[in-house]
């Protein structure tokens, strides 16, 4: 879990209330004068990762173009740097990209940004991910109204990942229960593969992938 200022303060405010057994100055639901500070789309998960189209996916997807700040811990780069950790060590794994949250006024679910890594190939299985609608992104890649994914196979020669080429899926999805979502689903769900294509194609850039993973520079949104 990305731990951010209101999650801290919150854990903090539960901690010291339920041992001292009164409400703590600073700690009430009723102070309302602090607030975080709000960022644009481009500016979150360390700057790198949002096109200004994943930009306005994102405006569509949440409703609102102003996001609380990322944890500097959470970004493409580091990402990166962890994938080819995770790669040397273990071969495997997943892992946090970033989360996106908006204000606290907006009470809208927040979106968990995440890769998996594995050492096998794309399965091209037409009948994997059902619940989607298959894309032509990559190896692998599908949309649905509250998660998308993209697969691409990673190799190069000056990084790393040499062995074989590591297949990559990056994932956006919302967190929390499954909400029934309001608007044009297809407007949504290309939203999503926006978003989700400009999170896997800066991966893509970040770990020097030859030809990018083979995404383009632009989402394909056409179902296949």
């Amino acid at each position: 879990m990305v731990i951010t200022r209101r999650t801290t303060r919150g854990l903090l405010c539960a901690a010291v209330a339920a041992s001292l057994a009164f409400t703590v100055t600073g700690c009430s639901s009723d102070e309302g004068t602090e607030e975080e500070p709000l960022v644009k789309a481009q500016q979150l998960c360390g700057g790198t990762a949002i096109s200004p189209a994943a930009a306005e996916a994102l405006h569509v997807i949440m409703g609102v173009d102003q996001f609380e700040a990322s944890d500097d811990d959470y970004t493409i780069p580091l990402a990166a740097e962890n994938l080819r950790l995770t790669g040397r060590t273990e071969g495997t794994g997943t892992e946090d990209i970033c989360r996106i949250f908006t204000p606290l006024k907006a009470l809208t679910t927040p979106l968990r940004v995440r890769y998996w890594l594995t050492e096998t190939t794309a399965n091209k299985d037409e009948n994997l991910y059902p619940q989607f609608t298959k894309l032509s992104m990559g190896d692998l890649s599908g949309t649905s109204p509250d998660t998308a994914f993209i697969s691409f196979d990673c190799h190069d020669n000056n990084s790393p990942l040499t062995s074989v080429p590591y297949h990559i899926e990056v994932f956006v999805e919302t967190t929390g229960a499954p909400v029934e979502p309001e608007g044009d689903l297809k407007e949504i769900e290309d939203a999503f593969a926006t978003l989700t294509h400009s999170f896997a194609l800066a991966m893509a850039k970040e770990l020097r992938c030859t030809d990018n993973g083979g995404l383009d520079a632009q989402p394909s949104l056409n179902p296949v």
